[in-house]
């Protein structure tokens, strides 16, 4: 069971800025690097994928779109985010389960998804968080799952003091592609990998993309 004591930062970084966030996002280049690393390949019929701090649904959305055969789960702590996924899925016709949680604590028996999505949320988690999350990920992924994650790159990718402040997370200085890594690697993943990165933040700023399996 959620527990609503523990905080979080909601998906626009202010509650007041949630109805912009799509567009945010946008305009960002955050949706353009989603397709063209979240959405290939095509996923098998029946497997179960998660979506991590899924926000507003965008991505667990087109996961569904592009792959109707398999089951797609968002989790996300906001629920007015939530409530915004859900409704996006229903104009656009699809079935996805959106559910209320953390990425430190999935409500899920062990092995049980083959592939683990987080775009764009794990710059919010402080040390700690982040590893906790990247164990839970581990936990729930069936052998030889995947966990795929996309995010923006730390200082150590070029990322300097004007991206982050218009990002205004400052966590992001702790997402260097070598942090990840070996938060990925300390985790238990096996064959951890940066597979590319792209401009974003209208060129100021890189968005990084990892794969790992268990």
């Amino acid at each position: 069971m959620m527990d609503k004591t523990q905080s979080y930062l909601p998906a626009a970084g202010h509650d007041v800025f949630l109805p912009f966030y799509d567009l945010i996002t946008k305009v960002i280049g955050a949706d353009r690097v989603r397709q063209e690393f979240l959405l290939e390949p095509r996923l098998e019929f029946g497997q179960r994928v998660l979506d991590v701090g899924c926000g507003t649904g965008t991505l667990a959305v087109l996961l569904k779109k592009r792959n109707p055969q398999v089951e797609v789960l968002g989790l996300d702590p906001d629920p007015k985010a939530l409530a915004r996924a859900r409704k996006k899925a229903q104009r656009a016709g699809v079935s996805v389960d959106f559910v209320q949680g953390f990425a430190d604590r999935i409500d899920q028996a062990p092995a049980w998804f083959d592939h683990v999505y987080s775009s764009f949320m794990f710059h919010h988690l402080d040390a700690a968080t982040k590893q906790a999350m990247l164990r839970e990920v581990r936990r729930v992924l069936k052998p030889g799952g995947r966990l795929h994650l996309l995010d923006f790159a730390g200082p150590e990718n070029g990322q300097g003091f004007l991206s982050r402040r218009l990002h205004s997370h400052h966590r992001i200085k702790d997402n260097s592609p070598s942090y990840i890594l070996k938060l990925l690697n300390d985790a238990g993943f096996a064959h951890a990998r940066l597979v590319g990165s792209r401009s974003v933040l209208l060129g100021i700023g890189k968005a990084a993309y990892y794969e790992a399996r268990t």
